[in-house]
């Protein structure tokens, strides 16, 4: 079934990846965001990374100044991301797992063990004001602790989904589509993201009571070719099932 409705989520990372190669003042992270929200994004995704890989403090700081749409932040469960956040306020806080020598974020979130201290930082980030997911796996058993946790949001994993194909793909695919029903019965909102781009992110968007797809890679890459606006326009019409 077609969901016009699914809100996208426009992630502009790999901008400020290109400007931190060669130390330039370009491109401009603020020019993409004034583009990408012309174009129809529903909103901006940034992920502050431990090693500041591509987005920049000052970025983080410029960009809550002229989003119009909502700003969402991923970050690490860090105190140093705690205090960035709080002091910011973006609309949202995505909270991912974060390993120094990975090339992207790998998988979901380890809810169970490091139970407590999600709890503490939910609590502290919505005190102010500011939504909390957490970005998990499928899975309905993470899905339980994250309700516990107390965060309104989840993001889904689609990584895997995105890596495989043919009848691994649709088990996969039947395993996001469960556990998001899983979410919804329990009252979550439900995200997702990783991986997508204009071939697979069609039948995420059909799932049923998925709220949300942040994509970012495929949409820069895309970019390269045929402009940012364009390519969120192309996105959002694969999303449908459409042509751009």
């Amino acid at each position: 079934m077609q969901n016009e409705n699914v809100r996208l989520g426009v992630n502009l990372d790999h901008v400020t990846t290109l400007r931190q190669v060669r130390g330039t003042p370009y491109p401009d992270l603020i020019q993409a965001i004034q583009i990408s929200e012309a174009a129809g994004a529903d909103g901006i995704t940034m992920h502050l990374r431990e090693d500041r890989r591509h987005i920049q403090d000052a970025d983080v700081y410029a960009s809550r100044e002229v989003i119009k749409s909502s700003m969402n932040l991923e970050m690490a469960a860090t105190s140093e991301m705690q205090r960035i956040a709080i002091d910011v306020k973006p609309d949202y806080c995505c909270i991912v797992p974060e390993k120094r020598e990975e090339l992207t974020t790998e998988g979901g979130l380890d809810v169970i063990t490091h139970k407590m201290r999600l709890q503490d930082l939910t609590m502290a980030l919505q005190e102010a004001n500011i939504q909390v997911s957490l970005f998990i796996e499928p899975n309905p058993i993470v899905i339980d602790v994250v309700a516990e946790i107390g965060a309104p949001i989840i993001e889904l994993h689609t990584g895997h989904y995105a890596e495989l194909t043919g009848e691994l793909q649709k088990n996969e695919l039947d395993r996001i589509e469960v556990a998001t029903q899983h979410a919804q019965q329990l009252g979550l909102i439900v995200n997702a993201g990783h991986g997508l781009h204009l071939g697979n992110v069609k039948q995420i968007a059909d799932i049923n009571n998925i709220n949300e797809l942040n994509i970012g890679h495929s949409l820069i890459a895309d970019a390269l070719f045929n402009g940012l606006a364009q390519s969120i326009e192309n996105m959002r019409a694969a999303m449908q099932g459409r042509t751009a």
